[in-house]
């Protein structure tokens, strides 16, 4: 068994999906990124951050975070803060390719000495949408709390026409650098 600092329903399936037992933790930071952060810096950043903040509380097994961002037009797309930020970053989406960069962090403890990182890059490309489209997409609800305002195993399937990387990824843990570091921890993976 493993701590999972994260809420996301998208990770806790995606880690039952190779078999690990967890248990999900808070780990509350300040995901603000910092003035000309690189994205790569930022994700990986905060997946440190949110696995040393739960860790403090949780030193007796491996404890897992991670964060993924999305990044068009080397912006950094986060969460929509309403509908005119939703349609502003479907906007950039729309008959473009993006990055949807997810980075790892497992520690056991609170000692940054201790904590190993992984990242995944993964390129998505969106048809063009319509207007009627990303309105009707916003009204179901479902972009309002994705990275990029987006969730790549829901509705918005229909406007991927490509994908070059981890599809676990996008949704928000790669499983294949997963059980790679789940295995440094030795947490049998499967």
């Amino acid at each position: 068994m493993i701590y999972l600092a994260s809420q996301s329903p998208r990770r806790r399936e995606l880690l039952s999906q190779i078999g690990i037992q967890y248990k999900s933790v808070p780990a509350e930071i300040n995901e603000t990124p910092r003035q000309n952060e690189v994205p790569i810096d930022y994700v990986i950043r905060m997946a440190r951050e949110k696995a040393l903040c739960a860790a403090g509380q949780h030193q007796d097994k491996p404890l897992l975070a991670a964060d993924t961002t999305v990044v068009c037009n080397n912006r950094i797309l986060g969460k929509p803060r309403d509908k005119q930020h939703f349609l502003e970053m479907m906007d950039c989406l729309s008959g473009n390719s993006h990055d949807v960069i997810t980075a790892i962090a497992i520690t056991k403890g609170a000692n940054p000495s201790s904590l190993l990182t992984a990242t995944s890059t993964s390129k998505v490309c969106f048809r063009e949408l319509t207007t009627s489209e990303t309105d009707a997409y916003w009204q179901t609800g479902e972009p309002a709390d994705k990275a990029g305002g987006y969730a790549v195993q829901g509705m918005a399937a229909a406007f991927i026409s490509d994908i070059h990387g981890s599809y676990s990824g996008i949704m928000g843990l790669p499983l294949f650098e997963t059980a790679e570091l789940l295995k440094k921890f030795a947490v049998k993976v499967i």
